[in-house]
């Protein structure tokens, strides 16, 4: 309402001053100073009206994004962690920020601009039709061209957006290939080949923009210049003219159409960009919504009992990332307490799959998984996260001391105990040797290298001293250097715990209590090592090609120190 009045108020000193130059040019002056203080008293009511108005819709859009990033927050803590892996945190982060700050003018202008928009020129016109309808018509014209040929412009905007964002996320792709392959290809000489598909992306996108904007410039610019204020007072002045000449209109009477119909096509303009900025804004409402429905792990009515134990097993466990593509087809299995469980199998068998069941990155979708004899989903996360700990190749680091990495788990840990856990995750003088040691800040002045990472990580799981660990064979991509370390390391984190190792040198495992070799999403084989190569089958096929291949290499297992 304080915008409705606002732009009503707006247009009152227009109208004042043309009611003054039609009194001053009749002859009258008696009601020159009511109508100058009616001016007076318009401008300042707009001008108090206008920023209480903004003032209300930037404090709602302010209240918004606080509610809305509180919201997502709250919902991406209820999320599988699975979700997080088939995201980047640029799209997590593009949500959260990018996104709820593009609804900004949604809130805080477009309702104020759409009021102004509509209310000021309907305003005018109006008054311009009391003055005369027929002139008021002639003002029109223009105004009516230049929304035909706006309209013409926007012909298949949203599709061509669709295919704008395409284009774009075709150059931002081969621009990232580009550039984080470009060691191995000028290693092996193909960098022109690479800097190819980079031109050929970026002239392809070219070519798109230029030919879309080309066909709409030309339209839109025509619309322009229809809306111009020159054009508009052109056609104000030849059409008073003819109306003056030919006795239809008073030559005083010209005067509010000079002024006021100037007025007019400025907020159809305003209306135009308003419009622009409301789709941009309701795609990025879309994305912040697609966050907020991201569907959430079920959370248990009432917290059940403890686990008893560290026993871990697997019930006719079926799951898949769709419905018609299962990945794990009637999993059994049996976690002793204190043993180490290798999966095993060809790439695509769902080792990975499955040893993510058991931190609860996903819920099987038959089946069950439990723990201590408690079906991880009866369990609270804070239940779960006590007794399940894991340990992945993808390190995920947070942008915060390293101390608070480390404390992750345990806030509340003393820095001594963080110390401790670090020195036995061999991470201790690497951390003394940055510029602020234990304070200083991932991404600031604290950067690890993957293997160094890795044992910060095991420094984190040390500290959360969960009974179970599931563990993503940490060495495999380690320079031998990282890798002796981070053996060491495995080797105090592993000790007296339930352990899910999934395996990708098969050297490494050939002292697990028991081996799972899964093929197609079912347990093929189960055994120990030496019972697995007696069978001849597939694990024995593995361990031969493993061989073959001269992948062993004679050195320490973590699983052997136990």
């Amino acid at each position: 309402m304080a915008q409705v009045v606002a732009a009503l108020a707006a247009v009152v000193p227009f109208v004042a001053v043309a009611e003054l130059g039609r009194v001053l040019l009749g002859g009258g002056a008696g009601a020159v100073w009511g109508i100058v203080w009616v001016a007076v008293g318009a401008l300042g009511a707009r001008f108090v009206l206008f920023f209480l108005a903004g003032g209300l819709t930037h404090l709602a859009d302010a209240d918004l994004q606080l509610d809305l990033r509180r919201r997502m927050a709250f919902r991406l803590g209820q999320v599988p962690l699975g979700w997080f892996g088939s995201r980047n945190s640029g799209v997590v982060k593009k949500a959260l920020q990018d996104d709820v700050t593009a609804m900004h003018h949604l809130v805080a202008h477009s309702l104020l601009d759409l009021t102004a928009g509509i209310v000021t020129p309907v305003a005018a016109l109006g008054y311009l039709f009391w003055v005369d309808w027929r002139m008021a018509l002639v003002t029109l014209v223009p105004v009516g061209l230049g929304l035909h040929f706006y309209f013409r412009a926007m012909a298949g905007y949203g599709e061509n957006m669709v295919a704008y964002d395409q284009a774009l996320g075709r150059i931002n792709g081969s621009a990232v290939e580009f550039v984080n392959g470009i060691a191995v290809v000028k290693t092996f000489g193909q960098s022109r080949k690479a800097h190819e598909r980079f031109t050929r992306a970026a002239d392809d996108f070219a070519t798109f923009f230029l030919d879309w904007v080309g066909g709409v410039t030309k339209v839109s610019a025509v619309g322009q210049i229809l809306l111009s204020p020159v054009v508009m007072l052109l056609v104000v002045l030849g059409g008073g003219t003819v109306f003056v000449t030919s006795g239809w209109l008073a030559a005083a009477d010209v005067l509010p159409f000079a002024l006021l119909g100037l007025g007019i096509a400025a907020p159809i303009t305003t209306l135009a960009h308003t419009s622009e900025q409301l789709r941009a804004a309701r795609l990025a409402a879309a994305k912040v919504a697609a966050v907020l429905d991201a569907e959430t792990l079920a959370a248990p009515e009432m917290v059940g009992a403890d686990p008893v134990d560290g026993r871990v097993s697997l019930r006719g466990v079926h799951f898949g990332y769709a419905v018609d593509a299962p990945v794990l087809r009637g999993v059994d299995l049996e976690l002793a307490p204190g043993t180490v469980t290798a999966l095993v199998g060809p790439s695509g068998s769902g080792k990975s799959t499955l040893a993510k069941l058991l931190p609860r990155f996903f819920d099987v979708t038959e089946g069950s998984v439990s723990v201590g004899g408690v079906d991880i989903r009866e369990l609270s996360a804070e239940q779960l996260y006590r007794r399940v700990s894991f340990v992945l190749q993808d390190v995920q680091l947070l942008r915060a001391s390293v101390a608070d990495n480390i404390r992750l788990a345990v806030p509340e840990a003393e820095q001594s105990t963080v110390e401790r856990v670090a020195r036995a995750a061999q991470i201790h003088e690497r951390i003394l040797a940055l510029p602020r040691g234990y304070d200083s800040v991932i991404g600031e002045d604290a950067r690890f290298s993957g293997g160094e990472a890795q044992r910060v990580s095991i420094a984190r799981a040390l500290l959360a001293d969960a009974p179970i660990l599931v563990l993503d064979e940490a060495t495999a991509f380690a320079d031998p250097e990282s890798e002796s370390a981070i053996q060491q390391a495995l080797s105090t984190l592993v000790a007296g715990r339930t352990l899910l190792v999934i395996a990708h040198r098969l050297s490494t495992v050939a002292a697990a209590d028991q081996i799972a070799v899964l093929n197609a999403g079912v347990v093929a084989e189960l055994g120990r090592h030496e019972e697995l190569l007696v069978r001849q089958g597939l694990y024995a096929r593995m361990w031969a090609a493993h061989e073959r291949a001269g992948s062993w290499q004679p050195h320490t297992s973590p699983l052997e120190t136990r």
